[in-house]
């Protein structure tokens, strides 16, 4: 089957479209709650979770989530301090541990014994920290643009603009400035641009548009800069579900050096890189949709 024929059945009214959910969580400030998106249906057991990079949100996922919604129930979370989930009152707990207990609460609320995961960048992430645990619950694994060893060039060049974004005007000032900073995404159209721009924003409270995460989520960010790359092998290694590494052919943040030694380790993964593209790809096409739907649906 092709990548568009789960797109062809939700624009034909068969695959229902998104519900907007929340679920509570904890951290050593006190309780917030994580927004997540929920497409398909909710007695599927097929469940599919689809986590967002460092400055994204759930909504990046849309149009491949109307198209796996055919086949899955589809959760597309915000991790906390971005999108619609709350802020967390001590910034220290921006960390990959209070989100990978974030979205275990969330697995939890799904009560499936198993899941497919895809994760872009941060995402990614804090995938490999689950799938690499005993009993983990993700049985099929996507790494989008993300492996064991981030660079501190990339890190470098993240931290530039990572909680320091100005205010705009206009919501054209604000697009030309996601423009800027996501470049690496690769050649998209007005349209897609517009999508990405347009989820990412809130009104400010001097009725000014801004970024919509919490400016210190980079804090954390910065100060692992001074530890140089990081290594993230001994997770890596422990993974043994079904895996599937994509890389943008210009990304920065996974070399294709590290790209070539993860074939040959851990769960020895299938490896797909996409030309034309940095960090990282968005799956906003119907070939890159297609690479991870084939990936996930084999029988």
């Amino acid at each position: 089957m092709s990548a568009l024929s789960g797109l062809s059945r939700w624009l034909a009214g068969t695959t229902p479209a998104f519900a907007e959910r929340q679920v509570r969580c904890a951290s050593p400030a006190g309780l917030h709650r994580m927004a997540y998106t929920e497409w398909g249906e909710r007695d599927n057991p097929n469940v599919l979770v689809c986590v967002h990079g460092l400055t994204r949100n759930g909504r990046d996922f849309d149009d491949l989530a109307r198209v796996l919604a055919a086949d899955y129930r589809v959760l597309c979370p915000d991790v906390v301090g971005r999108g619609r989930s709350d802020w967390l009152r001590d910034p220290s707990g921006y960390v990959v541990q209070q989100y990978v207990t974030d979205m275990l609460v969330l697995l939890a609320r799904l009560d499936v014994e198993a899941v497919h995961w895809l994760g872009t960048s941060l995402g990614g992430l804090i995938g490999m920290w689950i799938a690499s645990q005993e009993d983990s619950p993700i049985t099929r694994l996507v790494l989008n643009d993300v492996g064991p060893v981030i660079t501190v060039a990339s890190l470098q060049r993240i931290s530039d603009y990572v909680g320091r974004a100005p205010k705009f005007d206009t919501f054209d000032d604000a697009e030309k400035y996601i423009r800027l900073v996501s470049e690496p995404f690769g050649p998209l159209s007005d349209a897609q641009w517009r999508h990405l721009t347009e989820f990412c924003l809130q009104r400010a409270s001097d009725g000014r548009l801004e970024m919509c995460y919490d400016p210190a989520i980079g804090e954390p960010f910065r100060q692992a800069l001074s530890s140089g790359d990081i290594d993230l092998w001994p997770i890596y290694d422990r993974i043994r579900c079904p895996t599937l590494v994509l890389r943008g052919a210009d990304s920065d943040l996974l070399t294709a050096e590290t790209l070539q030694a993860m074939a040959m380790r851990g769960p020895r993964p299938q490896t797909v890189e996409i030309p034309g593209v940095g960090h990282a790809p968005m799956f906003l096409d119907a070939g890159q949709i297609g690479i991870v739907r084939d990936f996930l649906l084999v029988v």
